[in-house]
């Protein structure tokens, strides 16, 4: 009896193993091994752009797109030329890369190329965030900024030896420049860009929530952002009390009723959807919590850039400098206060500002739904002289200003950092920032009235978005700018960190 209990109770862990075996490996490997013969026989149309190959269904080439967009594009286009498509957790991407590809995608008209498909409700609210902006603050803010730096220069723990003012010392001291400008974009970006309440409750150790947020966004996030991972929990812990400090400044305004100047949170807080409904209270929280996380990786990943190549370029970091004592300058040794004007024209600062942009742009990748099927002009990648490559309607496509930005075929020693390339009127970079620019070009409307669309120009640092149009690119570089210049003013950063 026992015997044969024991004989079905083998059999059955038997029958189990191998259906635990087919189910957990073979089964998964007869879908991949599927997916390649589908991609490698299945008949293709020729108006097809050609396909990256990829092992995992649905999921594609997210993997290594993720992990170096750049390493993988430049892959993709000496094996496919500027035109190919791969698969993006699902989505069908169509990439086109250099010049021709950022018009081609950021240049298309309005009705066929919708950032609303690919971007959905931020679209909106990126509207009322502009709102806030308003050029006119820009003004006001250099004080603002450069108080918050000389504090942080002055106070700073990790910049002790400078305090001390000991020239000798220098040499044998440095700093963390991406932790430095990330904790000074916060502090500054807070003050001017947001409101006096928002500085006050904020200090440089919320960049410790911010890195936790930073360190959530990874590639599996947008697939499965609920997982029960370590950092996965430390974002939505940081979530929750960045999302608490900006409620609870809501809520006492609410009470108030009235502020002291007009800011960022006042702003939001008078805005509505489309639809009339009024941003809520844990909405203007997440968008001001946003706009400092953008802030953060903007502002402060150009400025340690800038401050990088500048350690690594004395000569440059040298001219900086005396263009800062030229301009700014006092008989006793000392500086000035800037002014938003004077700012504007320093030569080699904007140079400085212009070529870490071209270098490091903080977009890599601009992704735009297709509302209708669309022809791929020739110029930019054909099959053949009597075929056209043809997006499908309901795809998706993508430029890469970066790549434009560092093409060999258009760049002189593309990935040498030279901001003296930006003084030559005829040379590339000067005619493709002025294009980038021009005001006389061809106009595009994306509901904020009329802009130079620009996207001809293979320098797209901030992409052909109304959002940040020329102005506003401009705007956006005040703050670089200022930090820049207040850190140089002070020579001591650049000198430690080279040494």
């Amino acid at each position: 009896m026992f015997h044969g209990f024991f004989h079905i109770l083998i059999l059955f862990f038997a029958t189990t193993s191998r259906f635990a075996f087919l189910t957990l490996f073979v089964v998964p490997l007869l879908v991949i091994l599927l997916n390649a013969l589908w991609q490698v026989l299945a008949p293709r149309k020729a108006s097809d752009p050609p396909s990256v190959f990829h092992w995992l269904p649905f999921v594609g080439s997210a993997l290594s797109y993720g992990d170096d967009p750049v390493k993988f594009f430049i892959a993709c286009r000496e094996k496919y030329g500027d035109v190919f498509a791969f698969t993006l957790f699902g989505r069908r991407i169509t990439a086109t890369l250099g010049a021709k590809g950022n018009n081609f995608v950021l240049g298309g008209k309005f009705t066929v190329f919708n950032a609303e498909d690919a971007y959905a409700v931020f679209m909106e609210q990126k509207r009322f965030a502009k709102v806030g902006l308003i050029h006119d603050n820009f003004r006001a803010y250099l004080g603002m900024i450069e108080e918050e730096i000389d504090d942080y220069l002055k106070n700073d723990p990790v910049l002790h030896v400078y305090q001390l003012n000991d020239t000798k010392r220098w040499r044998w001291s440095s700093f963390d420049v991406c932790k430095v400008l990330q904790e000074i974009t916060i502090l500054t970006a807070s003050r001017t860009l947001q409101s006096k309440e928002v500085r006050e409750g904020l200090d440089k150790t919320f960049s410790t929530l911010f890195n936790d947020l930073d360190g959530g966004f990874t590639p599996i996030s947008f697939l499965l952002p609920n997982l029960p991972l370590p950092n996965f929990r430390r974002r939505d812990n940081a979530q929750a009390k960045m999302s608490k400090f900006y409620t609870d400044i809501i809520r006492k305004r609410r009470e108030r009723g009235t502020v002291d100047e007009p800011d960022m949170g006042e702003a939001l807080m008078q805005q509505s959807y489309r639809n009339g409904e009024k941003l809520r209270d844990h909405e203007i929280a997440h968008l001001m919590n946003t706009l400092l996380i953008a802030g953060r990786h903007t502002s402060a990943s150009s400025g340690a850039w800038a401050m990088l190549h500048l350690a690594a370029n004395t000569d440059i970091a040298d001219a900086l400098y005396e263009e800062q004592v030229k301009h700014f300058g006092t008989p006793d040794g000392k500086s000035r206060p800037m002014t938003y004007e004077e700012l504007r024209a320093l030569p080699l600062l904007d140079s400085v500002i212009r070529e870490t942009l071209r270098m490091h742009p903080p977009i890599h990748s601009i992704m735009r739904g297709v509302r209708d099927d669309v022809a791929i002009p020739a110029t930019l990648g054909a099959p053949s002289e009597d075929i056209t490559y043809v997006v499908p309607k309901g795809h998706w496509v993508l430029a890469s200003p970066l790549i434009s930005q560092t093409d060999p075929d258009v760049w002189k020693d593309p990935l040498m950092w030279d901001p003296y390339r930006w003084n030559d009127p005829k040379g590339v970079a000067a005619q493709a920032f002025a294009t980038y620019t021009d005001n006389m070009g061809e106009k595009i409307d994306y509901g904020f009235g009329a802009v130079s669309k620009g996207t001809e120009s293979p320098y797209q640092p901030f992409g052909a978005d109304a959002y940040l149009n020329a102005k506003d690119a401009q705007e956006y570089s005040v703050q670089a700018k200022a930090v820049i210049t207040a850190l140089s003013e002070h020579t001591a950063p650049v000198l430690v960190y080279h040494e």
